[in-house]
């Protein structure tokens, strides 16, 4: 089945897949070849890719899922491999967040710095989890 994941700066994925497995609002699903019709909400998380007995890890935050014809499409807010990320910008990210958060310059910048944080910890757990080195 083909999977098509997308975000807003770019193509992060095309190619043919055995398995996705990923974290909805509704829950943990896990999607194989000729996968009922389905349309969901991402939950923040770690969504993971099996192709030819390999596992690749993504961290991917927000955005909707939608599976269909044996393709399953991903529109995400953010979404990254987690061999990619870098702990040290990570945490980086999620001090500035919370700077911000305590500043609470407006409601906007507050909500904001909050979903800034909340992917940035997601991000920190996914490292920690799948990271091999």
């Amino acid at each position: 089945m083909q999977l098509h994941i997308l975000t807003p700066e770019k193509a992060i994925f095309n190619d043919d897949v055995d398995e996705v497995i990923l974290i909805t609002t509704d829950g943990v699903i896990g999607v194989l070849p000729h996968h009922a019709p389905i349309v969901s909400q991402i939950a923040p998380g770690v969504m993971l890719i099996k192709k030819y007995g390999m596992t690749t890890p993504l961290a991917v935050y927000g955005g909707f899922v939608a599976v269909q014809n044996n393709m399953v499409s991903l529109l995400a807010n953010y979404a990254a491999r987690v061999e990619d990320l870098e702990l040290a910008n990570v945490e980086e990210a999620k001090e500035r967040a919370e700077k911000l958060m305590q500043e609470k310059q407006t409601n906007e910048d507050y909500i904001l710095a909050s979903a800034e944080l909340q992917k940035a910890i997601m991000q920190i757990r996914a490292i920690k989890k799948y990271r091999h080195n």
